[in-house]
């Protein structure tokens, strides 16, 4: 595990700052083999140790700075300091020389705190790779990669939030600014802070820039892309043996092609199946690895792999955790270190990036709505569909219906409709005192922010902004990086490259979804490079089956039975609606009403790993 943590303020003293340092290390789990950096002064501390990502401090001057992750610069002679010194070094060279505007200049994955007598600069990577979770307690500010030792700190009150366990259910994960705790937040991508006299100042220094070049013939926008995307993944610095995810979708598979292609032997490719034919991409990942001529490696996932995989899953989370998907990245990942691979590349990103999630072309209908003229809608459309004697007897006219109340709510809001909480009445699930503690309006007041954040006013290019932050950064990102940590390995994302994503600011809208097309640019750019399969797939991803096999297989069933039971004493959400939902997993579908049984499951087994200690 690699972990950057401290603290920083004049009231931040305490008679025992190295034990102070030790815990909130050892709550990050930081090996005991590791290379452990530190600095202590009257008012900050410092820590820093790392065995997959490369972690740095120095201490010089009266200025301390961490810095996880080894990005690039975009100044010659900070690129020379960071070879010659270290990361850090060129890192404390730069504050000195730019200030604040250093972040401006730096490329790639990162996390960095930099400290000075009664001011301290926090700040992560533009696409959240990196995470870096806070508090201000009492004028002093505690900083951590890992919000678990940020709760280790002797200042820190360590109690779970209420409004965070609410954000588990809407979201399925806690998304920044939140956290599990009280009084710690997450830092957003491209987000720092600012600590100066016992008083924080946020922005961001970074926000992706829409500036469609419509003039630009598409075969130069076609050229320049396989040109990034080459530099991307050929810059990869090799830590050891490297391997490649492949799923078999659009983005693995370019990422693959992309390596095999400045290889000079075959890509070592790992990739996952299941038995429940639905669920199962292999066909797509074969086709790929033989167009590129990779060397695959396949695991067929069962059962018993999901018992083995949920302790590691909610050991390892600083907070709860619900994406299901985490299982077989896990074996994914595993299956690649027992190979000895040291680094995987993954084509996370390009659904955010280019314009592949289902739901954007969707919304595009729903826009086309709202640009009918009002008195058409409101005088005529919708009165004539919603009181037709018999609609909702006929599917055609239900559709219709369902679309119209969809279209009639606004952006970004419409993009949750389908969510669990949105779709059922929030005084049938939560229990009342519970729900008396939260602030169930804070979810879209965040989704708001993100959504209208973005310089532009084009619909796709806000929900691919939305997208990139919650779904991404807060979710896929976390999912990944996460489970090849506990496998062993590290990580890279080269379609998160900074140039790639500024790249796909300059595209038209059109060229992301055209129509009801999507990834239009990116497959049409791609068509002469990948197998036309994996062009014309549908989206699947890693899924996972649990639904069905919760039902099937009595190990897992008896497990999500009990805690599911026991999650019923919690006081969080009502007996009833806990049982109802075990019924229409069981009954109406299993598959649709997983997704919350797991939900409940991980944070019951979360609560059960972490809570002990801590108030609820």
């Amino acid at each position: 595990m690699s972990c950057i943590c401290g603290w920083a303020g004049e009231r931040c003293g305490a008679t025992d700052m190295h034990q102070i340092l030790d815990t909130m290390t050892h709550a990050s789990r930081c090996p005991a083999q590791a290379d452990i950096q530190s600095a202590l002064h009257t008012s900050r501390g410092a820590a820093a140790c790392g065995d997959l990502y490369s972690t740095s401090l120095h201490d010089e001057n009266g200025i301390v700075v961490l810095l996880l992750g080894t990005p690039d610069w975009k100044d010659a002679s900070l690129s020379g300091t960071a070879r010659t010194r270290t990361p850090a070094a060129a890192l404390a060279a730069a504050y000195r020389r730019f200030g604040i505007d250093l972040l401006a200049m730096l490329q790639g994955p990162f996390a960095l705190a930099i400290l000075e007598k009664d001011t301290a600069l926090l700040a992560i990577d533009r696409a959240g790779i990196h995470t870096l979770s806070y508090t201000l307690q009492d004028g002093c500010l505690v900083f951590a990669t890992h919000t678990r030792s940020v709760a280790e700190h002797p200042l820190v009150k360590r109690e779970i939030d209420p409004q965070g366990i609410y954000n588990y259910f809407y979201f399925h994960h806690i998304p920044s600014p939140g956290t599990i705790y009280q009084g710690i937040q997450k830092l957003l991508p491209a987000q720092y802070i600012r600590f100066s006299k016992g008083h924080i100042q946020k922005d961001f220094y970074w926000n992706l820039p829409f500036r469609a070049r419509t003039s630009t013939p598409f075969e130069a926008h076609a050229e320049r892309f396989r040109h990034l995307l080459t530099e991307s993944v050929s810059s990869v610095s090799r830590t050891g043996p490297m391997g490649a995810f492949l799923s078999g979708g659009t983005d693995s598979s370019t990422v693959c092609g992309i390596l095999a292609e400045s290889a000079n032997e075959a890509v070592e490719t790992y990739s996952i199946g299941y038995t429940a034919e639905e669920f199962d991409e292999m066909e797509y990942a074969r086709i790929a690895a033989r167009h590129f001529g990779c060397n695959p490696h396949e695991y067929y996932l069962q059962p018993d792999d999901i018992l083995t995989a949920i302790p590691l899953i909610t050991e390892y989370y600083d907070e709860p955790f619900g994406n299901d998907s985490a299982v077989p990245v896990y074996f994914c990942a595993k299956l690649a270190a027992d190979d000895g691979i040291r680094l995987m590349l993954a084509g996370d990103g390009g659904d955010e990036v280019f314009g592949g999630n289902v739901r954007y072309a969707k919304q595009k209908i729903f826009e086309f709505y709202g640009k009918i003229p009002s008195m058409m809608r409101k005088g005529l459309l919708e009165p004539l569909l919603f009181h037709l004697p018999g609609s909702e007897r006929i599917s055609l006219l239900r559709k219709a219906i369902s679309y119209i109340n969809q279209a009639n709510i606004p952006l970004p809001e419409r993009m949750e409709s389908y969510n669990f909480l949105y779709r059922q009445g929030l005084q049938d699930v939560f229990e009342p005192d519970f729900l008396s503690m939260v602030n169930p309006g804070l979810t879209d007041e965040w989704l708001r922010e993100v959504y209208f954040r973005t310089d532009s006013d084009d619909p796709v290019n806000r929900m691919m902004h939305l997208d990139m932050k919650f779904t991404l950064a807060d979710n896929d990102l976390r999912k990944v990086s996460g489970m090849c940590e506990v496998a062993g390995i590290a990580v890279h994302y080269p379609l998160l490259d900074d140039r790639l994503v500024e790249f796909s600011g300059e595209l038209p809208s059109d060229y992301k979804v055209k129509g009801q097309q999507l990834r239009w640019f990116f497959k049409q750019a791609l068509r002469d490079f990948l197998p036309d399969e994996i062009i014309s797939k549908s989206k699947h991803g890693f899924g996972l089956p649990f639904g069905m096999w919760s039902l099937s297989h009595p190990p897992l069933r008896d497990l999500v039975n009990d805690s599911l039971n026991q999650f019923a004493e919690r006081g969080i959400l009502r007996r009833n609606y806990i049982v109802e939902l075990q019924r229409q997993h069981r009954e109406i579908h299993p598959t649709y009403f997983g997704k919350m049984v797991w939900v409940i499951l991980m944070l019951e087994q979360w609560l059960q790993t972490h809570s002990s200690g801590y108030s609820q």
